[in-house]
């Protein structure tokens, strides 16, 4: 009996290694940075929702969520600003250590100004992970030839 429950098992170990590469390549498969969009003056993003984020294009950056796909010229982006949300750690201090209450969580975001084709002023507010919020940035400022500014000290103090 227990060597029916070995043989049942090697086919599942010798596929998870497999499956796990294949979900990897199907996330490398697509450009750009991985976001939250958090809102913004476009009516037919649905806030809150995962977007795609992609700063690799020469003259545009591309942003898509869901069946949404939108092209932003650099030229045409005149305002970048970075602020972030700062909280305690209060229910994983109740939850897990009292300790947690002395660290922060940390929330980074980026909002775009633009003017878009119509000549009417757009804002994209962005919610950017931690590990990609410095790329963001110097991507952005690289790019549209503008500088950040910051909603606060803290965020001026993050930024830098």
């Amino acid at each position: 009996m227990a060597l029916m429950f070995v043989r049942r098992m090697i086919p599942f170990r010798a596929l998870l290694p497999i499956a796990l590469l294949a979900s990897l390549a199907a996330t490398a498969a697509q450009p750009g940075l991985k976001t939250e969009f958090v809102g913004g003056t476009l009516p037919e993003v649905q806030a809150r929702s995962t977007a795609r984020l992609d700063l690799t294009g020469p003259e545009s950056l591309r942003f898509s969520s869901g069946k949404t796909a939108l092209s932003i010229p650099y030229n045409r982006i005149d305002t970048l600003e970075y602020g972030q949300h700062v909280s305690r750690r209060i229910a994983e201090a109740v939850l897990v250590s009292p300790l947690l209450l002395l660290s922060k969580s940390r929330k980074h975001f980026v909002t775009i100004g633009y003017e878009d084709a119509a000549g009417r002023r757009q804002a994209l507010v962005f919610r950017v992970e931690k590990g990609d919020i410095r790329a963001v940035m110097a991507g952005l400022e690289a790019r549209t030839g503008r500088r950040f500014t910051f909603q606060d000290d803290e965020a001026r103090k993050a930024g830098q």
